[in-house]
């Protein structure tokens, strides 16, 4: 079969003919028909992502497809279903095999490439926003990269909840992206003063941020009393360094979000979130934005769009299998 495939540490990922992984016990083989693409795909090119696996790997975090088999003694979706599965890697391949209790039926309704887009980015936002924020209804939730993957999840979510959702994204096009998502008030990141235009708007109860950099930075001096930010990421390749005497003097709580991280300590947790979002998007409540499709072979050219910023929302790739 068909892989995109990191052969050694430091190694350009390219696409490899690799013999067809069988499902051990406690796993299944999907056949795979997309697969969504993450920031943290870059990263683990580089050796840098927390999860990154030991070489030769497949890349791939999150995929959607049919069930093929399954392994000795393994209970789980029966061969023919149609689920998702995040396998952390493995997915920009025609098959996969990963943990049978990490695969989730998908409704009928559900293309595989939303499908694809789905798990990590909507399940990141839904996590943040409502089990660790707490975000309710009438608070101002700002929303930095807001026209990125998970950004533009978390502007659909805030305003699903009833947030009054300002979101940061950097030029027009991007900008129109977030509005059509829900977004009441927009802010250029290449050219506005993001703590100015907060603070105009009576500052933020809670920030969502997957960028890092000057961006936290003003966000962080917009924030009202009590105020909560996310951090989800850095894409902006910035950590910020937050000094903690003045956390104290507006009561700001800053809180650390790692989605795949609770797959290891307390999955109950991502199994509730998925059933309300797979239910919302049943009830026409969520619509996944996807900027590319592309086949596998343009693997390579689905992973650049991420790094230069050329993408809204997700992009997925489908294998054609």
């Amino acid at each position: 079969m068909r892989a995109f495939r990191i052969a050694a540490s430091g190694d350009a990922p390219r696409i490899m003919e690799i013999p067809t992984p069988q499902a051990e016990a406690g796993e299944l083989q999907v056949k795979i028909g997309a697969c969504g693409l993450n920031f943290a795909d870059l990263l683990m090119v580089k050796g840098a992502y927390q999860d990154t696996p030991d070489a030769p790997f497949t890349l791939g975090m999150e995929v959607a497809g049919t069930v093929a088999s399954l392994g000795a003694d393994t209970y789980g979706p029966e061969p023919g279903t149609r689920v998702a599965v995040f396998g952390g890697h493995g997915g920009l391949a025609d098959y996969g095999c990963f943990p049978a209790d990490r695969a989730v039926a998908i409704p009928d309704s559900m293309s595989f490439t939303d499908a694809a887009a789905f798990q990590v980015a909507y399940g990141t936002s839904h996590l943040a926003l409502d089990y660790k924020a707490r975000l309710q209804p009438g608070e101002t939730l700002l929303v930095l990269g807001a026209a990125g993957g998970v950004g533009l999840t978390a502007v659909e979510i805030g305003k699903l909840m009833g947030a009054r959702v300002i979101a940061c994204a950097r030029g027009q096009d991007k900008l129109d992206v977030a509005r059509r998502a829900g977004a009441d008030h927009l802010i250029d990141a290449q050219t506005d003063d993001i703590r100015e235009a907060c603070r105009a708007l009576g500052g933020v109860d809670v920030v969502y941020d997957p960028v890092g950099g000057d961006q936290f930075n003003a966000a962080f001096r917009a924030c009202k009393p009590e105020a909560r930010i996310l951090t989800i990421g850095f894409a902006s390749g910035d950590v910020p360094q937050i000094k903690a005497n003045h956390l104290l003097v507006k009561n700001i709580s800053v809180i650390g979000l790692y989605w795949g991280g609770y797959l290891a300590f307390r999955p109950q947790v991502v199994t509730d979130s998925l059933a309300t979002l797979f239910g919302w998007y049943e009830a026409g409540r969520l619509h996944p934005h996807l900027s590319h499709i592309l086949p596998l072979e343009q693997a390579a050219d689905g992973l650049e769009l991420l790094r230069s910023r050329a993408s809204t929302g997700k992009v997925v790739i489908t294998t054609g299998s």
